[in-house]
């Protein structure tokens, strides 16, 4: 062999011990950095990594709440495995005691912290926007305004002026700061889920899905106990029938908005508003509130029995009455006794 092609095999196994000596340096330091931790042990706190934070902001966000020991390796830990995708905002529950790797699959995974919202069934919509504003999911004033927007209303296939009545009440969970539009599609989609399964029922009567929902939400907000409900329903579906104004007091003070200081008088119920049953014959124009299952299906399925009055006992129950004889004599010994 030429001194010079055995000079080159030398260079060439030279060259390939140091490639390989480099590859052992490069996988060995990366798997350092991904296996570091700040600490071996250590409870998980909530760290929120803000909207358009770089990979160098989060990491310095990090280090300042102690998920990890230092900045600069965490951030460059994230270089070498910057092919599995961006930092992704949001409220994390992260442990000094999770590696690196596992941290930044946190990240750009957006397996963020999801926050239980209880939203009670009859809440109205305003109650709904401020339940969420305090919890943190979305602006109240942005879900007041855009649940109140018909065009947005109609992208979501509710053809009328408002959200009124079609945000299912549930436990949902949501992560902070999740936004309005978000917020409303799933809640909305949640009602149409509940419908489908009344929906036959509710053609079969020919009642639409938006009159079902508006008697529903005056069961709800009637009834005390979801036992009571057909009978609820029961009253005002016999008056619908003979055309006799439904007169229910929740339609009356759900009319007078903000007007309403918590004592319903005489006054109030003679005040003519869209929503006042006691001077419209018919239902309201739109739900009252959020009517839960129970409702929903107990405005399709009334008692068979022939009540046309009810007054309330004062335990959460009602007393049924047929004739206006036998409602004056329930008055007087559940009201005006008191």
């Amino acid at each position: 062999m030429k001194p010079w092609r055995h000079s080159l095999l030398a260079l060439l196994a030279a060259l390939a011990l140091l490639a390989g000596v480099a590859a052992g340096i490069y996988w060995g330091g990366k798997a350092w950095l991904l296996e570091r931790r700040a600490s071996q042990s250590g409870q998980a706190e909530l760290v929120e990594i803000a909207k358009g934070s770089s990979l160098a902001q989060a990491a310095k966000t990090l280090a300042k709440a102690g998920i990890v020991k230092n900045a600069r390796l965490f951030q460059l830990a994230g270089r070498l495995t910057s092919e599995d995708g961006p930092i992704l905002a949001g409220e994390y529950e992260l442990s000094p005691a999770m590696n690196a790797a596992r941290i930044l699959r946190f990240l750009r995974s957006g397996r963020v912290k999801l926050h239980y919202v209880l939203i009670p069934e009859g809440y109205t919509l305003a109650q709904i926007a401020a339940r969420l504003g305090e919890s943190g999911i979305a602006e109240a004033a942005e879900v007041l305004s855009l649940a109140q927007n018909p065009a947005f209303a109609a992208e979501l296939g509710v053809d009328q002026p408002t959200l009124e009545g079609y945000l299912f009440p549930d436990t949902y969970r949501f992560p902070r700061h999740l936004g309005a539009r978000s917020v409303l599609s799933t809640m909305v989609n949640r009602f149409e889920r509940a419908w489908r399964a009344l929906a036959p029922t509710a053609k079969k009567q020919g009642w639409s899905r938006h009159k079902v929902t508006t008697l529903a939400g005056i069961i709800q907000r009637e009834a005390g106990r979801d036992e009571e409900m057909p009978l609820i329903s029961a009253v005002y579906r016999n008056r619908l029938k003979r055309g006799m104004r439904l007169q229910a007091d929740p339609t009356v003070i759900y009319g007078l908005g903000e007007a309403f200081n918590g004592n319903l008088t005489r006054a109030h119920l003679e005040s003519d508003t869209t929503y006042n049953t006691y001077t419209r014959t018919g239902l309201p124009p739109g739900p009252i509130c959020s009517p839960g299952r129970e409702a929903l299906a107990a405005a399709l399925h009334p008692a068979p029995v022939p009540y046309l009055y009810f007054v309330a006992k004062g335990d959460g129950s009602h007393q049924f009455s047929t004739t206006y004889a036998q409602h004056q004599k329930a008055v007087d010994a559940f009201q005006r006794k008191h």
